[in-house]
This record gives C-alpha cells, structure tokens and sequence, in this order.
C-alpha cells in the first residue's frame, strides 16, 4: 500500500464502517486527519492514518490485565445519557445540580446544600491569591484542592458517609475561593453553586433565566461515564488517594484541549464569526486551514449529543436577549451551527453549546472550562465511592518494553516486568 494514496469520505465510511457523518465527526474532534481536494469539496484521507485509526478502535475486549469497569452511574446509549436511570435533559429541566450530585453520590435526587468552612475557604483564598491576574479558573481549583486536602486531617477517610461530607464542603470551596468578577448576590450560607458561580465568571448581572441555563451546563456535565479525567480519578481511588486526591486527579486529565478545555477552541471559533460578522466565512477559513471546525460532532452520539441540544434549546428559546447588540450575537453563534450543520449534518456537542452560553453570558474564553470542572466534580466523587467499595490497587497494567536491551537480559525477557 502506497502512504500517499488517498480517500474519499465515502471509501472511509465504508472502510471504517460507519456513516459519513461519524467520520466527520471523527475529524471534528481531531481523530482523524483530513485534507481537501483540488475544487474545496471533498475531503480527502491518507490511506496509512486510516489503517491506524481503524487499528486503534478495534477493541474486543479489556487487556487480560486491565480490570473491567462495572458501573452503575451513567449509562450511554448512542442518542441519550442517562444517571442512574434518570434522563440527564429531564434532570437538567427540572433538578438542581446538587440534587444530581447527591443523585450520583446516593443512588436518590435530593437537593441537599454544600456545607460551607469558613477557615477552609480563607486558607484558599490565601493560597490563591498570589496567583498572575492571568491565572485560569482551574489553576486556582487545582489549588484549592490541594490547600483544603492539607488542612484536613481525617481526609483518608473513605468510608460513603465521610466521602460525601466531604464533597459537599470541598465543592463549596472550590467555588467560593474563586475572585468574584461582580459584587457577589445571594446568601453566604447554603448557596446554590450556579447561584455562587456565576459571579466569579462574569460581571454580568445574574438573571433568573441566566442562573437556571448554568445549572443546567452543570447537570448535564456532571458525569459522561469513563472519560479520561474520571479514569485518571478511579485510578487514584483504587489506590486508596483520599477524595481531594482523587479530584486533583480529575483536574490534572480535564487540562487539556481534548477534553475539559475543548470549548474553549469553540469559542475562539464563535468570537471569530461574531467579530467579522460572517459566521459561514468563519467556518471556511477554518477549513481552508486544513483543520475540522471544533464543536462539532461526537463519537459516542452519532445522531448528536444530547447535552449539546438541551443546552442550546434553552439558549435559542431564552427571551433573553430580545433586541441589539446581544440578539445579533446570538443570531451570530447560531449561525455557525446551522452552517456545519446544514453543509456536514453534523451536529453541534456539547463544547460548542458550553461555548455558546459562556460568550453570550460575557464570560471569559476559560470559563466553559471552569463551568466543566466544578460539574464533573460530582461525577468524580461517584466513581471514587464505587472504586473504594472494589478491590484496592487494580489498575495495573503492563508495559510491553520496546527499548534497548541490556546484554544479560534474553530477548525474551522483553514482555516481562516486575509490579510495584
């Protein structure tokens, strides 16, 4: 086989055997590498990165040594997300986030307030503040995270009952030690975290119909079953990490632009078309760059995400802007998704509607990453309960040296190495 030869979309589809649109979701979320003809209209894919990524996605099972997950917290089915049974976009229309977080964490959806510490959250917001005005949100929740697991003393205690107090104290400080960006609203005690976080991400004035839409991101990010950061979080339970441990595990995964940042490529993409006022020329110029348009299309929902619909549901029906400057915004981002959408049939997911609602909200490129990590918080602390009630220290798998040899070790020796 020649590496130069080339594909169309169609010879992929049917190589990789799925649909056109799956492969152009693939490109979207950078898996697969594209390029365009001579005349702009098809796309176009190298033979060998096609044979790799087809290797690559044929998974008949767990390694002999990589343990299976058995999970009962969130279940995907290809056109819908559910937690613990429950329709993640009726959980979202109708359940705050900390209802679904004692969901996750409890087996029951219960709005249960965060325990506030007053000591913990000044101790976070000492620890923080020496930080550059340049800091991301979720360099000061790695933080934070950090300080309140040093200031707690019994922080290895795993037992259910214990892992949820916790959670509940840590999520408070999380939110509460970030700098506010307008004069704070609401009560300091027992606040609701999308009431408590949306001062410390815009100056915006918080409406209700704004307050509702960020819990809604909240619920609907709370969980996406094993996604990196919450393996990298299971792989620390399992190792007996205590909670806060165990977060910063999550937090160190989700820092990435494929994972926990990837709305923030989204909404470079959205201010692009809202500043030259061409939503369709924007999404061109990035496929002429030879790149996918980020925010588009998902592996996991070939007929599109879910999330991505509820959320943009609430954002096109808000009466919210009616008229000026605000409405031309959104009529802008809207724009981009009929674009793709029209030209691709690929859908927007949920980094695009994160996107969406951060920019229309006057928040900053970093806060949909902000907004991801405060929600799968939650998700993290589910599976962390699941993990401590397993087997401890299960996650090991093993290398298959490639290296050089030494010259008293047999070639056989290569697929052998010593656990610690």
């Amino acid at each position: 086989m020649s590496p130069d030869r080339l594909l169309t979309t169609e010879e992929v589809a049917r190589r990789l055997g799925v649909k056109k649109e799956t492969v152009y979701a693939y490109v979207s979320r950078g898996l697969l590498a594209s390029r365009r003809n001579g005349d702009g209209k098809e796309s176009l894919f190298a033979e060998s990165d096609v044979v790799t990524f087809a290797a690559g996605r044929r998974r008949p099972g767990p390694a002999p040594d990589a343990p299976a997950i058995h999970t009962g917290i969130t279940l995907i089915t290809g056109d819908a997300l559910y937690y613990r049974g429950h329709d993640v976009r009726v959980l979202a229309r109708t359940e705050s986030y900390e209802s679904v977080a004692t969901l996750l964490w409890t087996g029951e959806p219960r709005h249960v307030p965060l325990v506030p510490d007053d000591e913990l959250r000044a101790l976070a917001r000492a620890v923080t503040a020496p930080l550059p005005p340049a800091a991301r949100p979720t360099d000061r929740l790695r933080i934070i995270v950090a300080a309140a697991a040093a200031a707690d003393r019994l922080r290895f205690d795993t037992t259910p009952a214990a892992v949820v107090a916790t959670a509940r104290t840590m999520l408070d400080t999380m939110v509460a030690a970030l700098p506010v960006q307008a004069r704070e609203t609401g009560p300091p005690v027992g606040f609701p975290v999308a009431d408590a976080l949306w001062p410390r991400l815009t100056a915006a004035p918080p409406t209700p119909v704004a307050i509702d839409t960020l819990n809604t991101a909240l619920v609907l990010l709370a969980d996406h079953d094993i996604a990196a950061s919450t393996l990298a979080a299971r792989v620390a339970a399992s190792a007996r990490a205590h909670p806060y441990a165990v977060v910063g595990a999550g937090l160190a995964a989700l820092d990435g632009p494929l994972h926990g940042a990837a709305s923030g490529l989204a909404y470079e993409l959205l201010s692009d078309a809202v500043r030259s006022g061409d939503p369709v020329g924007t999404v061109s110029d990035r496929l002429r760059a030879g790149g996918g348009v980020p925010g588009f299309g998902h592996p996991l929902y070939p007929a599109g995400d879910p999330r991505a619909a509820t959320l943009l549901e609430l954002l096109w029906a808000s009466p919210e802007p009616a008229a000026g400057p605000a409405a031309r915004t959104r009529d802008l981002v809207a724009g981009v998704a009929d674009a793709v959408t029209r030209r691709s049939g690929t859908a927007p997911n949920v980094d695009f509607a994160l996107a969406a609602f951060t920019l229309l909200s006057g928040m900053a490129a970093d806060a949909g990453e902000a907004i991801f990590a405060v929600a799968r918080t939650a998700g993290w602390i589910a599976h962390a309960l699941e993990e401590y009630g397993d087997r401890p220290s299960r996650f090991r798998p093993s290398g298959r040296y490639a290296g050089r040899l030494p010259k008293d070790v047999p070639a056989r020796g290569r697929a052998g190495s010593v656990r610690a």
